[in-house]
């Protein structure tokens, strides 16, 4: 199931919003503002009632459609950083349709993350290493889940602190390092040493190259 997040602030419109979309077959959870979308949420697709909210929150990994005013500006702004704007007031079937649009650019993403000796169930929240449970907190599972996304692509220390933990500009923390570390023993104690791999100077992916693993 299609996992939908709306951040929406007119009641009326959250509550229609929400009860058809919902009857349409999407996971459908509503927010009243953008600040109270959580910070590490990892939907399959965003509609955003609040067009301003673009230049403040951490715009997720995942299509994002904008409902908006007829304002040409406001719009094209909205549109350097989101997948689609639809001008109010406008029909709800339009809405589905732009969002199923959105959806086939842009599948949504995989339940499951299988690559053999690591299995990750996003739905379940579950991580199984060589067939052993591993416990993570939920911060620890959304960095572990990011790099999964992509297990041989190195994330750059920024991008992981924008979609795991929200930040938006520079930060002098060493949670990125404080948390590849942790989840880095406990993918070593339950059988995958050498996973969560530290590239100098650029960042974190999640497995060693072939080359290594030999």
């Amino acid at each position: 199931m299609t996992e939908l997040h709306l951040a929406e602030p007119e009641a009326s419109v959250r509550g229609f919003l929400e009860r058809q979309l919902r009857s349409d077959g999407f996971e459908v959870l509503a927010f009243s503002s953008a600040r109270a979308l959580p910070r590490a949420a990892q939907p399959d697709v965003l509609v955003l009632g609040e067009p301003a909210a673009l230049d403040v929150m951490r715009v997720p990994d995942c299509p994002v459609i904008v409902l908006g005013a007829s304002d040409p500006g406001e719009k094209v702004r909205a549109l350097e950083r989101a997948d689609d704007y639809l001008t109010r007031p406008f029909a709800y079937e339009e809405l589905v349709a732009r969002i199923r649009a959105v959806l086939r650019r842009c599948p949504p993403r995989r339940q499951l993350i299988d690559l053999g000796e690591l299995v990750i169930d996003r739905a379940a929240r579950r991580v199984r290493v060589c067939g052993r449970d591993v416990r993570l907190s939920q911060k620890e599972l959304a960095f572990l889940v990011k790099l999964a996304s992509e297990p041989d692509r190195v994330f750059t220390r920024e991008q992981l602190l924008r979609d795991v933990w929200g930040y938006r500009a520079f930060a002098p923390t060493r949670t990125v390092e404080s948390h590849a570390s942790r989840v880095r023993c406990k993918l070593a104690a339950a059988g995958l040493g050498g996973w969560i791999v530290n590239e100098w100077g650029v960042g974190y992916k999640l497995r060693p190259s072939a080359a290594d693993r030999i």
